[in-house]
C-alpha cells in the first residue's frame, strides 16, 4: 500500500469546523480533493500530518491560526471597484456586508470579506475569512498513488479533484 510521501498524489475527503464545532465546509458528497504532496499546494501543517499515511487512514487535526490562515491583521480594509468582485452567489443581486468575495491580486486570487458595499466602490477586509480562527480538519484519505512525470513537472495533481488544463 502506497504511503504519502513527496511526489505522491493524495485524494481525501475533509470536514472543516471552527472552535465552536460549527461546520465551515466539507467535500463529502462531492469529489475528493487531490493534491501533489511535497509541492507546497497544501497547508504545511496538513502535509506534515498526512506524511506516511495511506488510503483508509483518518485524521483529526486542530490547527492554531498561525498554522492555518494566520492571525487577523488590523487595518486591512481596502476600497475595491465593485466590478472586481467575483463569486456573487446565483440568484443574489448585490453584495452585502459579511459576504465573502474573490478578487484578483498581484499574488493571484484572494478571498476578501465585504465590509460596506457602495454603488461603484466596495470596502473590503483583505484578511482571509478564516484568519484568526482555530480550525479542525477531519480528513479521510481515499487514495494515494505515485505522481506521473507530467504532474511532477507541472507541480500539481491532475484528474478527479485535481487540476484540469
Amino acid at each position: 500500500m502506497t504511503q504519502i510521501a513527496d511526489n505522491t498524489v493524495v485524494q481525501f475527503f475533509y470536514t472543516l469546523t471552527d472552535s465552536d464545532d460549527s461546520q465551515i465546509e466539507t467535500n463529502h458528497g462531492a469529489d475528493p480533493i487531490a493534491y501533489l504532496h511535497g509541492h507546497g499546494s497544501m497547508m504545511p501543517a496538513i502535509e506534515a500530518a498526512l506524511e506516511g499515511k495511506s488510503a483508509g487512514d483518518t485524521l483529526h487535526l486542530t490547527l492554531a491560526p498561525d498554522q492555518a490562515y494566520g492571525e487577523r491583521q488590523e487595518g486591512q480594509e481596502q476600497r475595491v471597484p465593485l466590478k472586481h468582485l467575483q463569486g456573487l452567489p446565483k440568484g443574489v443581486r448585490s453584495w452585502k456586508a459579511g459576504m465573502v468575495a474573490v478578487v484578483q491580486t498581484d499574488q493571484g486570487m484572494r478571498q476578501v470579506t465585504v465590509i460596506k458595499p457602495g454603488l461603484k466602490m466596495v470596502l473590503v477586509d483583505t484578511n482571509h475569512p478564516l484568519a484568526g480562527k482555530t480550525l479542525t480538519y477531519d480528513i479521510e484519505v481515499v487514495d494515494v498513488r505515485a505522481a506521473t512525470d507530467e504532474e511532477i513537472a507541472h507541480g500539481h495533481a491532475h484528474g478527479v479533484g485535481g487540476h484540469h488544463h
